[in-house]
């Protein structure tokens, strides 16, 4: 069967296997019904790789200041510098490799990293041994969570991709969400550490288990989309050009690299500002939590709907609304001084977030062609992830000189300027409805794209 004949594909066992005997070829379709166990899996998977990230949200900027004694707010946000830019970096990496050497080993790979991250934690004697552990924490998130987002797109193909962003995100920001909530509580009872960190043990453990035993490589969908969607490539093959062409050449990438980026700028703010703008105001460690627990909330689960929404209504407006939105709630928290219009905020900040952040994903799955998906993903991951790099080293610099609410203020300005420049330069990429790739029968799949893997 060709790669042109409907949506099923039949892939010959891997010639360079070294298993002996002869294999049956395997059979792959796209959509989510005919995947609904592998990326159920994968969802869950996800979960497990924002969990990771959740230990750290409401207990470590706590940490830096009452048991490291850290006064500067930009040497206490060093840790989420140190992880976003591991992470952009990992993301270009990850999804480069998982083109490369296919999906799974890469997954695998990233927990592999991921799992000295709680006992560097628990057991660091200075604030250096937290940082380091946030390098590994960066390489850990870039690997898992690029290739769970390329291997969820890879299984849905060009019809659900909105959709299937939204279901992997929310998972992943709702586990950041509650394992933000369940640190800040075992804290607020037993103490900054070690207890909140025994949850990480649990979650790099079930994490890596089921991606080494359960999870299956992926790339063979891409092979069979990739036959169907030569038609609409405009994109260069070789390595630099493509970087360039995926970085600000193409308009609608480039608008989806800076709004990604300032998304994560206000992400890496939330992360290392709020906790301290919070404590200094006198809210306890579990108000603290809980306002930790809001915003990602939030996120994470409208995302179940506004992934599917875009896929209806468009990318464009629901990315430059949320921005707009965004920049509307970081203004209120800055001038708020009490719990309640804090949470406001929060849910705010999580609805705008839930707006933008599947849907540029799926932009850049509109966009791409699925022979290179992993590298569009990664480029795209590597510019957006830089934001919590900049977000850190952007608010530690701003509350140091000027206090933690222009900080937040001049973070909302950004992000309101940033939603302006996407309503300007990007085009819409979803196709209208009958404007899926033209079948090309003469097509064929690359066969050295699948049995690499």
């Amino acid at each position: 069967m060709s790669a042109g004949e409907g949506h099923r594909l039949r892939i010959p066992a891997n010639p360079s296997s070294s298993s002996g005997g002869s294999r049956p070829p395997v059979e792959v379709a796209l959509g989510l019904r005919a995947n609904a166990r592998q990326f159920a899996l994968l969802v869950l998977v996800n979960a497990f790789v924002g969990a990771m990230v959740g230990l750290e949200r409401t207990v470590l900027p706590l940490l830096a200041e009452r048991e490291f004694g850290l006064a500067s707010k930009s040497a206490v946000l060093s840790f989420i510098a140190t992880f976003g830019v591991v992470k952009a970096i990992t993301n270009l990496v990850a999804g480069r490799l998982g083109d490369v050497h296919g999906r799974k080993r890469v997954l695998v790979a990233g927990w592999l990293v991921g799992l000295p991250v709680p006992f560097l934690v628990m057991w660091a004697p200075s604030w250096s041994w937290i940082v380091f552990a946030n390098v590994l924490l960066g390489i850990n998130q870039g690997l898992a969570w690029s290739t769970t987002v390329i291997m969820k797109i890879d299984l849905v193909g060009p019809k659900q991709r909105g959709l299937a962003m939204g279901l992997n995100e929310s998972a992943g920001y709702v586990a950041v969400a509650l394992s933000a909530l369940a640190t800040g509580l075992v804290a607020d009872r037993y103490g900054l550490r070690p207890e909140p960190f025994y949850l990480g043990i649990a979650f790099a453990a079930a994490g890596l288990a089921l991606s080494l035993l359960f999870v299956r490589e992926t790339k063979h969908h891409a092979v069979l989309e990739a036959g169907r969607a030569s038609a609409r490539d405009p994109a260069p093959k070789a390595g630099r050009a493509f970087f360039a062409w995926a970085s600000w050449q193409d308009p609608a990438l480039a608008s989806a690299n800076q709004a990604g980026m300032i998304n994560n700028l206000n992400d890496g703010l939330a992360w290392g500002l709020f906790p301290l703008f919070f404590a200094a105001a006198g809210s306890s460690l579990r108000e603290i939590a809980v306002l930790s627990f809001a915003y990602p909330a939030t996120w994470g689960l409208l995302q179940l709907g506004t992934g599917a929404l875009s896929d209806r209504w468009g990318r464009k407006g629901l990315i430059v609304a949320g921005m707009l939105l965004q920049g509307i709630a970081l203004l209120g928290i800055a001038v708020a001084r009490s719990f309640w219009p804090w949470m406001a905020g929060a849910v705010l900040l999580g609805a705008g977030t839930a707006m933008v952040y599947p849907t540029l994903l799926a932009v850049v799955g509109d966009v791409s062609h699925p022979s290179r998906r992993g590298f569009a993903v990664g480029v795209y991951r590597l510019w957006r992830d830089s934001g919590y790099a900049a977000g850190a080293l952007l608010a530690g610099v701003l509350a140091d000189a000027l206090g933690m609410a222009a900080a937040i203020g001049s973070v909302a300005l950004l992000t309101v300027l940033s939603g302006a420049l996407v309503a300007w330069r990007m085009p819409e990429t979803l196709l209208p409805p009958g404007g899926d790739f033209a079948a090309d029968p003469s097509a064929a799949p690359d066969e050295a794209f699948f049995t690499s893997a």
